[in-house]
């Protein structure tokens, strides 16, 4: 809102003459006390705090004597080193550290990683998916299920409720008679 011109009536009084709205109506005549101050004429408030920072922000010592401030302004308006005092080097140009970017991290980071080839060793065919860490009895168990299993899939083909088994049904079929090695074998450890 723009300052409004005060016009001032027969008895000498301040007042806002009346204004046409855009819609058409008009405005009263307002009457204005004095030392009214409008909204946007109020100075910000500034807190002492701020105003005595303001002040302080010279960026030379505390307690200097004015000339030697003069002097120094004289000066760091050439550049350079300030001395405010006889003898003290204050330097006005200090070199600031390049912040690091994330991008920067991460390229840095990226170039002390080593990629190794990984090896595989091949499990050895003779171990026959046992694990000596099992419990014998355990295993027989398992390998007596797959047996079942087994032979349940082949009573599936026989009677021609399965007429096309899948390659994993051939598959499981294929290791019938090492199973019954296998079995074998873990009945003559555990007697």
């Amino acid at each position: 809102m723009a300052t409004t011109a005060y016009e001032h009536d027969a008895d000498g009084c301040k007042f806002i003459p009346a204004s046409q709205r855009p819609d058409g109506t008009w405005r009263k005549p307002r009457r204005i006390k004095d030392g009214y101050v409008p909204q946007e004429e109020v100075p910000l408030y500034e807190s002492k705090g701020k105003q005595f920072k303001a002040r302080q922000n010279t960026g030379l010592p505390v307690g200097l004597t004015p000339d030697i401030v003069a002097q120094a302004q004289k000066k760091k308006g050439q550049g350079g080193n300030i001395q405010p005092i006889p003898g003290m080097i204050i330097n006005v140009e200090k070199k600031k550290k390049k912040k690091k970017t994330g991008i920067d991290e991460a390229a840095e980071k990226l170039s002390k990683c080593e990629i190794i080839e990984p090896t595989f060793t091949t499990p050895n065919p003779s171990s026959n998916n046992s694990t000596p860490t099992t419990d014998p009895a355990k295993r027989l168990k398992n390998l007596r299920k797959k047996l079942r299993e087994i032979e349940i899939l082949e009573e599936k083909i026989k009677s021609g409720a399965l007429k096309s088994p899948d390659k994993d049904q051939k598959e499981k079929l294929s290791k019938k008679n090492d199973l019954v090695i296998e079995i074998e074998k873990l009945e003559k450890v555990i007697e």
